[in-house]
Parts: structure tokens; C-alpha cells; sequence
């Protein structure tokens, strides 16, 4: 890239934590190459930024309110396939990172690695490559050479059901969530029992641990 001809890369920053969204923003926007123009601290709030500001490069979080990174992710490509995402979580199992790279994301960072390689992963990405955090490289390759492509039970929920889940773990009420949803507080119900039946747990507690354990709720 001639970075004194071509335009600068738009990266959008999406984190709940606002100091790490600061953080990165500050970091990326110290690369004459790059131009952070917009943070935001939510899944749904991803979503409309990245059809209003068009950024080439959304670095992610996974465990985000409202929509996780994943969801977003899915929306988001849906819409926008050219868009380049990047996950930075502090997640390093291989369930996270299959599940990142199925949605569609090109490039996986973990919170732990420097910053210079968040610079890297925005840089590869533009280039259509994707990039690792070295560390997550040997997790993949003992995976596939174990034969074991690891899913998990957030495949087999609905966006609905998803969006439930989401809602339940953050304390929202039946009642609540069917006026959120336009649904009736049965409706909600059925979907909280649907949900505890795939998930294999039996009460709200179990429903909020599972989500903590698999980033779809901010600890």
C-alpha cells in the first residue's frame, strides 16, 4: 500500500469496555494508514454503524450486550460481504475461534497478544489474508488433526432464540422481554423452555452460566 496516495483503511471498534475501545482507537489512529471512525459498545450498535459509517475493517469483540460478536458479525456480513472483521476476545478455545471463522470473520486476535498485532490482523485482512494470534495456530491445526471440528450448542438456537437468551441474561423478565419483542409473555415461556431443552440446563441460573461460559453475555 502507498500510504501516501491511497485513502486510509476505515476501522470500526466494537467493545463494551470502554476503556479498551479508547485504547484501540488511539492506538489504530497513530497509523498514518488507518482511521478509526466509529466505536461502539454493543452487538445491535455494531450493526447500524457498520451500515451507516461502510468501515472496511470492524475489529470485534465477542462477548458484547444485545447481539453478540458473532451475531453481529453474521448480520453484518449478510449486508456488507466485503467488510473485513477481526475478533479480538480473550477467549482461546478452539470452539470460539471455529465458531468465529465459520460467521465469517478473517482474522482472530486474543486480548492478551500486543498491540502491533491488532495493527497486523487490520493490515492482512485488507490484503484478503487472514491472520491468528500465533498462539491460536497450533489450538487449530491439533484440532483438525484430532478429526474434531468442534461445534457448539449456540449453532442449534434461532436468532430468536438467541436474541432471548441475550435478553434472559440480562435480567429482563418475560413480560419484559415480550414488550421488547412484541411476543406474548407465553411465547417468551415456550422460547426460554425451548432454549433450556437444547442447552441442556434446567433453571435461569444454568441459562446465565452458560452464557457467560460461551462469551455470549459481558461478564
Amino acid at each position: 500500500m502507498d500510504n501516501q496516495s491511497a485513502a486510509p483503511i476505515k476501522v470500526l471498534v466494537v467493545d463494551d469496555h470502554g476503556i479498551v475501545r479508547d485504547g484501540l482507537s488511539v492506538l489504530l489512529n497513530a497509523r498514518s494508514e488507518m482511521r478509526v471512525v466509529g466505536a461502539v459498545a454493543d452487538g445491535k450498535a455494531a450493526v447500524r454503524a457498520a451500515a451507516k459509517l461502510t468501515p472496511d475493517v470492524i475489529v470485534m469483540d465477542l462477548a458484547l450486550p444485545l447481539l453478540s460478536g458473532i451475531d453481529a458479525t453474521l448480520l453484518i456480513l449478510a449486508a456488507r460481504p466485503l467488510t473485513q472483521i477481526v475478533i479480538l476476545s480473550a477467549w482461546d478455545t478452539s470452539e470460539h475461534v471455529f465458531r468465529a471463522l465459520r460467521a465469517g470473520a478473517r482474522g482472530y486476535v486474543l486480548k492478551e497478544s500486543a498491540g502491533t498485532e491488532i495493527v497486523q490482523a487490520v493490515t492482512a485482512v485488507c490484503k484478503g489474508e487472514r491472520y491468528l494470534s500465533p498462539r491460536l495456530t497450533g489450538l487449530l491445526i491439533d484440532g483438525l488433526l484430532s478429526d474434531h471440528n468442534p461445534t457448539s450448542p449456540i449453532e442449534s438456537l434461532s436468532p430468536r432464540e438467541r436474541e432471548v437468551l441475550h435478553l434472559t441474561v440480562t435480567g429482563a423478565s418475560s413480560a419484559d422481554i415480550g414488550v421488547r419483542l412484541s411476543l406474548s409473555r407465553k411465547t417468551i415461556d415456550t422460547y426460554r423452555s425451548r432454549l433450556m431443552g437444547k442447552l441442556g440446563v434446567t433453571d435461569l441460573a444454568g441459562l446465565i452460566r452458560f452464557a457467560v461460559a460461551h462469551e455470549m453475555a459481558p461478564l
